[in-house]
C-alpha cells in the first residue's frame, strides 16, 4: 500500500456516504473546510501591488494582495477596481487580478480609502 508523506492514508470516498472531504473526513456536502479556506489570510496591514506576466503570453496583470476582505467583499472590491480602471480581471485564490499594468491607478484608489499601499517586485 502506497502512502503519502503525511504518514496516514486519507479516505476520499465511502460507498455508503459518497464523496468525503480529504481534510476533515466529513461528507463533501456538509464540509466547512472550503469556508474556512476562503477566509482572508491575516496580513501585516499593507496592500501590495505587483505586475506579473508569467503564464499569460507576455500580457501584464496587476496582482493585489493583502486586502483584509473575505471572498464576497474581495469580489465586490475587484468589480469596483475593474470599473475604475476600465479593464477586466477577477479574484483567484484570495488575490485580485486586474488586466494590464494598473498599479498607479489602483494605488491612488486604495490610498483614498485609507489603506497603506506598496509596490512589490521589480
Amino acid at each position: 500500500m502506497a502512502r503519502s508523506g503525511h504518514g496516514k492514508a486519507r479516505t476520499v470516498y465511502s460507498t455508503d456516504k459518497g464523496r468525503l472531504c480529504p481534510d476533515c473526513g466529513a461528507v463533501k456536502a456538509d464540509c466547512r473546510c472550503r469556508l474556512i479556506k476562503s477566509a482572508a489570510p491575516q496580513g501585516d496591514g499593507i496592500i501590495r501591488l505587483k505586475r506579473e506576466t508569467k503564464g499569460r503570453g507576455g500580457k501584464a496583470v496587476t496582482i493585489v494582495t493583502g486586502l483584509p476582505d473575505d471572498l464576497p467583499a474581495l469580489k465586490t472590491r475587484a468589480k469596483t477596481l475593474k470599473q475604475r480602471c476600465g479593464v477586466g480581471g477577477g479574484v483567484k485564490d484570495g488575490v485580485i487580478e486586474i488586466q494590464g499594468d494598473q498599479r498607479e491607478i489602483i494605488k491612488t484608489i486604495l490610498e483614498a480609502e485609507g489603506f497603506t499601499v506598496k509596490f512589490a517586485g521589480g
